[in-house]
């Protein structure tokens, strides 16, 4: 009977890691950069987020790997991480503040063609070491799974509301704007009324001083 439930608990297990795929925050990228000019990756990240990224520059050329620089930084346009003339490296923060976080890369030196970078992009719940957890813990098989899948919905949750608290900025703002733009039209039509009236007042004044009316 305890296999069978042990059974059954894989199986729902299972499923739920599957579904859980949708919402990973995992991102493995390549990019081609070329001899000049920079390349940009960016993701909008909550406040209070892990953030873990490795990138290596690959070649068919092992004898002379071509160098790249990067340069990461916030919303608010602070550097989080800038290296140059490497082949490979890592960065790691927590965010301090919501928004679009932004890592720009190009070919530090001289090369001919394109240089190809490989960027493992983690954030939240994937940047987490579960196996220093596991060892931590002592905890391992189907409970750290559902530790895992614990942090998963939690940072699902928080995602939601972030998001929501992202829509009630944006539906705040579009309404100020909105009476910005009400209040404005209403003034230019106020103003409009009364050049006008102050042309008609000034034509009768004009022609009456000419006898013409």
């Amino acid at each position: 009977m305890a296999a069978r439930r042990e059974m059954l608990l894989r199986c729902i297990l299972g499923v739920l890691i599957c579904s859980s795929n949708l919402f990973t925050v995992s991102q493995g990228v390549w990019l081609n950069l070329p001899p000049s000019g920079t390349k940009c990756v960016s993701e909008e990240i909550r406040n209070n987020v892990v953030v873990l990224c490795d990138y290596v520059v690959v070649s068919d050329d092992h004898s002379q790997i071509p160098t790249i620089a990067v340069k990461v930084t916030s919303p608010y346009g602070n550097t989080l991480h800038q290296n140059e003339n490497v082949t490979h490296g890592q960065f790691a923060f927590t965010t301090q503040e919501g928004g679009n976080y932004l890592a720009c890369f190009w070919v530090d030196g001289h090369v001919q063609g394109d240089v190809s970078v490989n960027i493992d992009w983690k954030t939240g719940i994937d940047a987490k070491d579960w196996d220093s957890v596991a060892r931590k813990e002592k905890i391992e098989g189907v409970e750290l799974e559902l530790r895992k899948l614990e942090g998963v919905v939690e940072s699902i949750h928080e995602n939601l509301l972030y998001f929501k608290t992202r829509e009630e900025e944006m539906r705040s703002v579009s309404e100020t704007t909105n009476s910005r733009v009400a209040l404005y039209s209403m003034l230019s039509l106020g103003v409009c009324i009364a050049v006008s009236a102050l042309q008609m007042w000034h034509l009768k004044h004009y022609f009456q001083k000419k006898k013409l009316i």
